[in-house]
């Protein structure tokens, strides 16, 4: 038997966030059932967590989506930091993950981890196949400071600003046109949308992946990260966002990403809560 805890993400409070599995030590689970697990759960993550490779480090992290295993993601992140801090593992982290070590930091009130990874523009979609698998019309897009783009600090998104709210809580995936988008636009994630509205410093966010079993994500703090790096560049100013996601769903989530330092650097804040624990029996 393996002990398992699930976090719920990004909020203070039980029941809202993004649900996460963790596995604070998975030494004993072979490795060609860590896929059927993660799809057990069926939440967007899970993570399965070994001694570092190097002793100077605090663990090992594996991420798993419903359908594959991934180098980086936000929320787990956050929540298997804030799950080996409850476990006395000590405020300051630092766990190796697919892209390489994350530092984090963890305190009572929550976590907050760095990334320092370059941002990569992958793609520029066409922004009508875009809205079609957003099940909008294009003119439901905002290109004033950027047209859609497929970006990524370690996972890839398609990151697309609509034109105000009511417009942001329509959106209802079409997996035709995310298929088609998905052959056009390969990437490691099947074309994962990241839509948003911004006003200052507010974001409100929802991110789709249908293609990988994810139909919408409550909170997805790897493409807050990757949105923060791009409007960094586009924008040529730091950047101090207070991002919203997961209203639609019931689980409203709150996140943080700001930029700072040359070459940009970004750190995502926010706050888990433990809400199950139990045992695996294999």
């Amino acid at each position: 038997m393996t002990k398992y805890c699930v976090y719920d993400v990004f909020t203070e409070h039980p029941f809202g966030g993004n649900q996460l599995a963790i596995f604070p030590d998975a030494r004993a689970l072979p490795d060609n059932l860590l896929q059927a697990i993660t799809a057990e759960f069926n939440f967007s993550e899970t993570t399965f967590v070994y001694p570092p490779d190097d002793p100077a480090h605090t663990a090992r992290v594996r991420i798993f989506t419903p359908t594959h295993e991934v180098p980086f993601a936000g929320h787990p992140t956050i929540g298997t930091a804030v799950a080996l801090f409850d476990l006395g593992r000590g405020k300051d982290q630092v766990l190796e993950l697919g892209v390489g070590p994350i530092p984090c930091t963890v305190t009572p009130n929550g976590a907050q981890f760095t990334t320092s990874a370059a941002l990569e523009r992958l793609a520029q979609p066409d922004p009508g196949l875009v809205a079609r698998a957003l099940g909008l019309s294009i003119d439901a897009i905002n290109m004033a400071v950027h047209a859609p783009v497929q970006a990524s600090l370690g996972l890839p998104f398609v990151l697309v600003e609509l034109t105000d709210r009511a417009t942001l809580a329509r959106c209802v995936s079409d997996m035709a046109a995310c298929r088609d988008g998905a052959q056009r636009y390969p990437a490691g994630m099947d074309f994962s949308i990241f839509a948003y509205v911004r006003d200052g410093a507010q974001v409100d966010a929802r991110m789709f992946a249908p293609l990988d079993n994810i139909p919408e994500d409550p909170a997805t703090g790897s493409a807050s990260a990757t949105l923060a790096a791009l409007l960094h560049e586009d924008l040529r100013q730091p950047q101090s966002l207070r991002i919203t996601q997961g209203e639609d769903m019931g689980r409203t989530s709150r996140i943080t990403a700001e930029t700072f330092g040359d070459p940009v650097q970004v750190r995502i804040s926010g706050q888990a809560v433990m809400v199950m624990e139990g045992e695996l029996r294999i």
